[in-house]
């Protein structure tokens, strides 16, 4: 179908492609949590547990570092760890939900993919010219953030939560579920919030963020950004609020910078 075929479509066929879009979308995802299900150790001994272990790369880098610092307090997840499951399915639902969410960040870029096809039609030819690319910028963005949380802010994370005690009395029994959770949450979250360029990009296109309205608040934005890293890292440490604060301070200008480029260009679209 070609696109100007697409924009004569009636409301309930494009209703229909958005199906389509959906199921191949939605195939993708089980094909690849059926994958995940059936590598059950590597996933869930070697991806999600690893920033619990003591050999956790991340681990033993800051380690080193502080050991070489005389900041001991940087051995991070030193201790096992032991999680328990208290509900009779409770393993085999979680195995279910790890499957499903490593088979939605595998295909997230095919997923990317077949929304853009689903929007492209809409789009003037010089928007789809400005918009080449769009699909691995945005594939990019999200799989970075997911390396970041989970290389950086879960092992930061899980040993500050799974060391902390309001009591000697109150012992830390972890529900395998609950940890599961923190560990994809963050990575999740991680991955949308590197999507800042991307959607600086787009909301400058349809006018609604120039870059003087991002400059002007720059300010309020370290701000957020700071109070955002303190809660992202629980640990009291300045080292460790600055480790996460520093890229997103950085993805913050380069969205000044990508809003200031897309509305020059604007600029003289127009005056052209």
């Amino acid at each position: 179908m070609t696109d100007k075929q697409k924009g004569e479509m009636t409301f309930l066929e494009h209703l229909e492609e958005l199906r389509w879009h959906l199921i191949r979308s939605a195939g993708a995802i089980v094909v690849f949590a059926v994958l995940a299900f059936f590598f059950k150790r590597i996933v869930f001994d070697v991806i999600i547990m690893g920033p619990s272990h003591a050999d956790f790369i991340t681990n033993k880098l800051l380690c080193r570092l502080g050991y070489a610092m005389d900041i001991p307090k940087l051995c991070l997840n030193t201790k096992p760890i032991m999680l328990q499951s208290i509900e009779m399915a409770g393993q085999f639902t979680t195995h279910i939900k790890i499957s499903v969410i490593a088979g939605l960040i595998i295909a997230s870029p095919y997923v990317f993919y077949e929304f853009w096809k689903f929007v492209r039609p809409a789009l003037y030819t010089k928007e789809r010219k400005a918009a080449r690319g769009a699909v691995l910028a945005v594939s990019l963005l999200f799989l970075t953030g997911l390396l970041f949380g989970y290389f950086v802010i879960c092992p930061l994370t899980v040993n500050f939560l799974l060391n902390y005690k309001v009591s000697e009395i109150a012992q830390n029994n972890i529900k395998l579920m609950s940890y599961v959770a923190n560990v994809t949450g963050i990575g999740m979250a991680s991955g949308i919030v590197f999507e800042l360029p991307a959607v600086t990009y787009f909301l400058t296109k349809i006018g609604l963020v120039t870059p003087d309205f991002l400059k002007s608040h720059r300010r309020h934005a370290i701000v957020a950004i700071l109070i955002l890293a303190a809660i992202i890292t629980p640990s009291p440490d300045v080292f460790s609020q600055l480790l996460v604060a520093l890229p997103l301070l950085v993805l913050y200008e380069i969205s000044i910078l990508i809003s200031k480029r897309v509305f020059l260009q604007e600029v003289t679209s127009m005056a052209g």
